[in-house]
C-alpha cells in the first residue's frame, strides 16, 4: 500500500493532540515502572478471557454471524479459529466480543473509558499484523491508557448527562493511539489519527431507556476499537483532522460535555502513570451494580441470610446510580445486566462470582424479577461507585454495608490467583488450554512475536469444541 507523502509536523504543536501523540510515540517498554506494566498486562489477560467468555451471550452469537461476509485478512479473532479477518473487521469483533457480556476493565474512579474493550482488540490485531513483540504490545497498551484515561478524565463523566454512551466516544482516540503505535507510524501521523479519530465516536445511551435494543451497547465497543484502525489506515493514507480536535471551540469536549476540564487532557503526562488507575470487574454486569453487589455477597455470608426471608433492599448511592440504573423489569439481559435491582438479586440468591449467573437464563429466573421488585434506590450523599445497602428481613431484622469499592479497584488489584481464577471462569468452555494461555499471556514480554496467538487461537477453538 502507497501512503501520500506528508511533512513530520502537525499544525498546532500546542494542542493537546500534539501533546498526547508526542508523548505516545515516545514511549518506550525499559520506562514503564514494574506496576505499570504489570497492569497492562492485566488488562491484556483480562480482556482476552472475556472475548472468550463473549460467544456465550447474544452479542457473540451476533458477531459470529455478522463475520460471516466478512473479507479473509491476517488477523484472529479470539474463539473464532482459524477463521482471519482484515484488521477493522477483527477489531471490531473482538471489541464486542469483549464487552459482550459486561466483564470488561475500566477506570476508577469512572470516566466513560473501557480500555479492555476498545484497546485490545485493535492491539492484537496491529500487532499481528506487524509481528510485534510482547513487550511492543505492553506499551502500546500503556500507552493507549495514558492517553485514553485522560480524555476520559476532562470529560468530567458528563458526555452521558447529553445522551451519549462514554466509551463510544473516548474510545477512538485510546484505539487509534495502539494501531498507530504498534504500525511504527511517526509522530506527525499519530497526532492525524487522533485529529481523525474525533469524528469516528458515536454511542446513544436511549437503550437504557427504550426498553429494547440493548445489544446496541455492545457495538458501541466495537465500533471504538474498529475506529482506532481506521484512523491509523486514513492517516497514513493522506487524510488528517484538526489538531485542536480535543480541545477545540467545535471540539470533542465542547460538542460532547456538559462539563469538562481541558487541562486534565495532559495533566500528569509522562510524570503520572493513569494506568494505575485501571479496574478490573469482579462480576458480569454493570460497574455501578458492583458495590451493592459485593455488599449482599458480605452481608449473606456473614448473616447466612435466607433470600426467602428478604422483605426489602434499599441501595443508598450517586445520582447516576438511580437515573440509569433502577430498572425492575429489564426487556433483554443487556438491561437485566444494566439495572442494580436486578444485579442485586441475581447475587443474593446465586453465586455472583459465576459469569452465568448473570447469564443467559437471569431473565428467565421468576426468583430474581420477583426480588428485584423489592429493591428501591435513591440518591445519597455518596460519589462513584460507593453505596449504601440495607437488608430488612421479614421480621424487621435489619443489615447494612457501606461500600466504596472491591477487590479489582486499583487499591486493591486482584492478586494472580484471583486474576487467573476469574480467567479460568470466562474461558471455562477451553478446558485444560485455558491455563496453559493464561501462563503463556502471563509471561508476555518474554515472546519475541505475539502471532503465536493465531496458533494458539486455533488451538483453543479445537479445545472448545
Amino acid at each position: 500500500m502507497q501512503h501520500a507523502p506528508r511533512d513530520d509536523t502537525m499544525h498546532d504543536t500546542t494542542s493537546a493532540a500534539h501533546t498526547l501523540a508526542d508523548y505516545a510515540h515516545g514511549l518506550r517498554y525499559e520506562q514503564l515502572p514494574a506496576d505499570v506494566a504489570r497492569f497492562a498486562k492485566d488488562c491484556l489477560i483480562d480482556a482476552i478471557g472475556a472475548a472468550v467468555y463473549g460467544h456465550e451471550v447474544a452479542a457473540g452469537e451476533a458477531v459470529r454471524r455478522y463475520l460471516a461476509d466478512a473479507a479473509a485478512g491476517p488477523c484472529t479473532v479470539p474463539g473464532i479459529a482459524p477463521a482471519r479477518y482484515g484488521a477493522e473487521a477483527a477489531a471490531f469483533a473482538g471489541g464486542v466480543l469483549v464487552h459482550a457480556a459486561e466483564l470488561d476493565s475500566l477506570r476508577q474512579p469512572g470516566a466513560g473509558v473501557h480500555p479492555g474493550a476498545v484497546l485490545v482488540p485493535p492491539a492484537l490485531a496491529a500487532a499481528q499484523i506487524a509481528g510485534a513483540s510482547g513487550r511492543d504490545l505492553l506499551t502500546a497498551i500503556v500507552a493507549g491508557i495514558e492517553v485514553l484515561f485522560r480524555i476520559g478524565a476532562a470529560t468530567k463523566h458528563s458526555a452521558e448527562a447529553r445522551g451519549f454512551h462514554a466509551p463510544g466516544l473516548t474510545g477512538p482516540f485510546g484505539a487509534a493511539i495502539v494501531a498507530g503505535k504498534l504500525a511504527s507510524v511517526d509522530r506527525a501521523t499519530l497526532g492525524r489519527a487522533l485529529g481523525i479519530a474525533g469524528s469516528l465516536g458515536g454511542g446513544l445511551l436511549e437503550f437504557a431507556k427504550a426498553g429494547d435494543g440493548g445489544l446496541v451497547k455492545r457495538i458501541h465497543l466495537g465500533r471504538a476499537a474498529q475506529a482506532g484502525i481506521v484512523a491509523v489506515q486514513l492517516a497514513r493514507s493522506g487524510f488528517d483532522g484538526p489538531s485542536s480536535v480535543l480541545e477545540g471551540r467545535y471540539g470533542f469536549l465542547h460538542a460532547y460535555c456538559e462539563r469538562s476540564d481541558a487541562s486534565l487532557l495532559t495533566a500528569g503526562l509522562g510524570a503520572r502513570y493513569e494506568t494505575l488507575t485501571l479496574c478490573l470487574k469482579r462480576y458480569a454486569c454493570h460497574i455501578v451494580a458492583h458495590t451493592p453487589v459485593y455488599a449482599v455477597q458480605r452481608l449473606k455470608a456473614a448473616h447466612d441470610i435466607d433470600p426467602r426471608r428478604v422483605a426489602s433492599i434499599h441501595i443508598e448511592g450517586a445520582a447516576r446510580l438511580a437515573a440509569n440504573h433502577d430498572i425492575k423489569s429489564p426487556a433483554d439481559l443487556t438491561l437485566a445486566q444494566y439495572s442494580v435491582p436486578y444485579c442485586v438479586a441475581a447475587a443474593l440468591l446465586h453465586d455472583a462470582d459465576d459469569p452465568a449467573t448473570f447469564g443467559p437464563g437471569l431473565l428467565d429466573d421468576r426468583e430474581t424479577g420477583d426480588l428485584a421488585q423489592r429493591i428501591s434506590i435513591t440518591t445519597g450523599d455518596a460519589e462513584g461507585l460507593a453505596t449504601v445497602t440495607r437488608i430488612t428481613l421479614d421480621d424487621g431484622t435489619r443489615y447494612e454495608a457501606a461500600q466504596a469499592d472491591f477487590p479489582g479497584c486499583p487499591g486493591s488489584p486482584l492478586s494472580r490467583d484471583q486474576l487467573r481464577a476469574k480467567f479460568m471462569r470466562m474461558t471455562r468452555r477451553l478446558g485444560r488450554a485455558s491455563v496453559t494461555l493464561f501462563e503463556r499471556l502471563d509471561r508476555i514480554e518474554d515472546e519475541t512475536d505475539v502471532r503465536w496467538l493465531d496458533a494458539a487461537a486455533v488451538a483453543l477453538q479445537g479445545a472448545g469444541s
